[in-house]
């Protein structure tokens, strides 16, 4: 079987990538290798089962060369970052919602591929208290990244019902663990904490947001494929039901680093932010999956990694900019008004 995995050199991608391998999946890796990229991520992966190529998957002749002969294309390819979002959207909607089409439009020629598309909670927007979202909840995205993850899916849905295409969503929650990049909550408050830098805390640090450890989102993954729909559209949330609010994940972060709680600063809350997110992930849960890391070992396995790789996981000059660009008013080391 021949899988063709985008954005294999990301966090998610990454894991996916090494866990197909493992299954015995053939494996092209198309990746752009933006600064999201990491190909160390995939430092020992090598023989004749897996092919990188360097990439665009808006090149939509690129595209149709790679899915061609393919069983499975799973897109893990996007602009991911909310933060990024508002300071750049075009690039959002470019990557997110024309690189998805150029892939249908891919599979679409081909023939024979199946489609999955990585999705996100953050498509049904901030949820009240006691609500969870079920596959068919309505969208309400509320940031330009959303928006353009919100609008694929819609493009996705259109290929599955217009031509009969056989396509996957995936919605998951905040996926968290080892090799993120440092732009994450978890990884930026997890790196500045070891080095004993304020943790800039959006607001009050109220929101709340449902993690899963990236092993368990794998195994979620791993499951669906199995059973992939022969045409006409699935749609799975993937979620671990454990929601506290940012500031405890932060909290966790200072006694598993042992640095002071001090560290955490509140800053001017982001525009637009969502307040709280929660799926139901009655679905796949009913076909035999369940997540096996709770939120405070798989914190406690993510520190121990970062510690452990604490050169290769400081930021470059590139994200030291975007780091002042995003907080540097808001920690008072950059100038600015208000």
């Amino acid at each position: 079987m021949k899988a063709l995995i985008t954005g294999g050199c990301g966090f998610i991608g990454s894991h996916v990538v090494r866990a197909f391998l493992a299954d015995g999946w053939a494996v092209t890796n198309l990746d752009k290798l933006t600064y999201a990229a990491n190909p160390a991520n995939l430092d020992g992966v090598s023989g004749a089962a897996y092919r990188f190529v360097e990439g665009d998957l808006c090149d939509a002749a690129l595209a149709r060369d790679l899915v061609s002969g393919t069983d499975l294309v799973i897109n893990f390819a996007a602009e991911t970052h909310v933060d990024r979002s508002l300071l750049d959207p075009a690039v959002f909607a470019r990557t997110d919602v024309e690189g998805v089409v150029c892939l249908l439009e891919a599979v679409r020629a081909d023939g024979r591929a199946a489609f999955v598309q990585m999705s996100t909670d953050e498509v049904f927007g901030s949820l009240p208290a006691g609500v969870e979202a079920k596959e068919e909840h309505p969208f309400a995205p509320g940031s330009p990244y959303s928006a353009s993850k919100a609008a694929a899916e819609l493009m996705v849905r259109a290929y599955a019902e217009t031509y009969a295409l056989p396509a996957t969503i995936l919605r998951a929650c905040n996926v968290f663990g080892p090799r993120q990049h440092l732009e994450k909550f978890i990884p930026l408050f997890i790196t500045r904490a070891l080095a004993g830098e304020p943790m800039p805390l959006y607001g009050d640090g109220l929101q709340e947001r449902e993690w899963l450890y990236i092993d368990d989102l794998v195994e979620a993954i791993r499951l669906i494929v199995r059973s992939l729909p022969a045409s006409g559209l699935a749609r799975f949330n993937i979620g671990s039901g454990e929601r506290p609010p940012n500031i405890e994940i932060a909290r966790q972060v200072c006694a598993l680093t042992e640095r002071p709680v001090g560290l955490i600063q509140p800053v001017a809350d982001r525009p637009g932010h969502d307040r709280r997110y929660a799926l139901d992930s009655s679905r796949v849960r009913a076909m035999g999956w369940t997540p096996r890391m709770d939120i405070a070992e798989g914190l406690r396995r993510t520190v121990a990694w970062y510690a452990a790789n604490r050169p290769a996981a400081r930021g470059d000059a590139a994200f030291e900019a975007y780091f002042r660009a995003q907080y540097g008013v808001r920690l008072g080391t950059v100038p600015g008004g208000d």
